[in-house]
């Protein structure tokens, strides 16, 4: 058996770094409010948006369709596992989202590891934004495209890239819509430009914009008022939308093209069916209401103001998530610890999440919050960054 000296001794420089990851357990609804590993702390690390993953309105649709349908479909989408919950769903995404189709699968990851392949391969290349996600980065290399990294956000850069690449096939320019790190938003509008100009295929993943950027949480496409004009949306409904899935929204045939050929669709098994029922539900609650999505953004700008009065540095963000900046990796773990000893549960951030040196807390306020949550928070980090000589 060959040894495994080597895994303990890296695991022991993880330590030594300040990069171990120690996982914290969660015994109570995701809301505003849980218990982690037994105490009772407001919660400002979920990508719970809207306060979704707790409302009662979802938990009953889901109970519902347990009734109705049972629990998991057994097989994949292509074979035996299409019910009509998960056509329903894709048909109301499309609607919600202005696509012309739709296709849902296991996770956001998953949906990246689905699309990515699917339309480009070896012999094209892909212009991927230097800050995305690392399941645009899995999808970029199942793909053995080539792989032409550009500057963050930077559309100069890309257009220098896309001059200096002379030989491929097919092309695909992907980009997160807002990066989920630093809650910066992609400039959309220049890469439609420049993806029409060169006959370049346009991807955004949405992930952290569904939920929180278009008219009532409708996403980065609206926000813009780019519809038609994106090829591949990439999604997830396990953030903003509170339950589990993946969204690949676009062009009908490129949605028909990945039920016939996208791996993740063909060989793993069905979403389930509380999910589908729940992410239908949440569905109708964005479509008869904004208020949600209001409160998640009144409740950043308080909370962004905050900090950055208290001298804390939080970063490039415009949207809800509100990195707060710290540094180096074994500084942000000891202010998590000293936040979790004041009730306040915001897990630090570091390498290879983020680049190093540039460990932080992500603040992920959410609409479950309350004004009282809000300052009692605050009275946490000002506490802290004081105890830590951060402000």
């Amino acid at each position: 058996m060959a040894t495994l000296d080597f895994l303990t001794e890296q695991l022991d420089d993880l330590r030594a770094q300040g990069l171990y990851n120690t996982i914290r357990t969660i015994d109570s609804p995701m809301d505003g409010r849980i218990v982690v590993d037994g105490k009772p702390v407001l919660n400002f690390c979920a990508n719970n948006y809207l306060g979704l993953a707790n409302h009662p309105r979802l938990r009953e649709a889901a109970k519902r369709a347990i009734d109705a349908y049972g629990i998991g479909p057994g097989a994949v989408r292509t074979i035996a596992g299409t019910m009509s919950l998960h056509v329903q769903l894709e048909k109301r995404l499309a609607e919600f989202k202005g696509a012309e189709a739709v296709i849902t699968l296991q996770s956001g990851f998953t949906a990246n590891l689905a699309a990515i392949p699917s339309l480009v391969g070896k012999g094209d290349v892909i212009f991927s934004d230097a800050l995305n996600h690392a399941s645009i980065i899995d999808g970029c290399r199942l793909s053995r495209a080539q792989i032409v990294a550009y500057a963050h956000n930077d559309v100069d850069d890309l257009r220098r890239k896309i001059a200096e690449t002379t030989e491929y096939g097919r092309r695909l320019i992907v980009s997160d819509g807002v990066f989920s790190m630093d809650g910066d938003i992609a400039p959309l509008p220049a890469l439609v430009e420049i993806a029409r100009e060169h006959d370049i295929l346009l991807m955004v993943d949405d992930a952290h914009g569904e939920g929180v950027l278009g008219r009532g949480g409708r996403g980065i496409v609206d926000h813009f008022g780019l519809h038609g004009q994106v090829d591949i949306e990439v999604g997830t409904m396990s953030k903003a939308f509170g339950v589990m899935g993946g969204i690949v929204a676009g062009r009908r045939e490129i949605v028909e093209w990945l039920r016939q050929r996208a791996r993740p669709f063909l060989f793993s098994s069905a979403v389930t069916v509380p999910d589908a029922a729940a992410c239908l539900e949440a569905v109708d609650l964005l479509e008869e209401s904004d208020e949600l999505v209001q409160r998640l953004w009144s409740n950043a700008a308080f909370l962004k103001d905050a900090l950055r009065g208290m001298g804390f540095d939080t970063g490039r963000s415009e949207t809800p998530i509100i990195p707060v900046m710290l540094g180096e990796a074994p500084l942000a773990q000891q202010f998590s610890r000293a936040l979790f000893e004041h009730g306040v549960f915001a897990m630090a951030i570091g390498f290879p999440t983020v680049a190093k040196g540039a460990a932080r807390i992500r603040v992920m306020n959410t609409a479950a919050h309350t004004q009282t949550d809000l300052e009692e928070a605050l009275a946490a980090f000002e506490a802290v960054g004081k105890q830590l000589g951060v402000i």
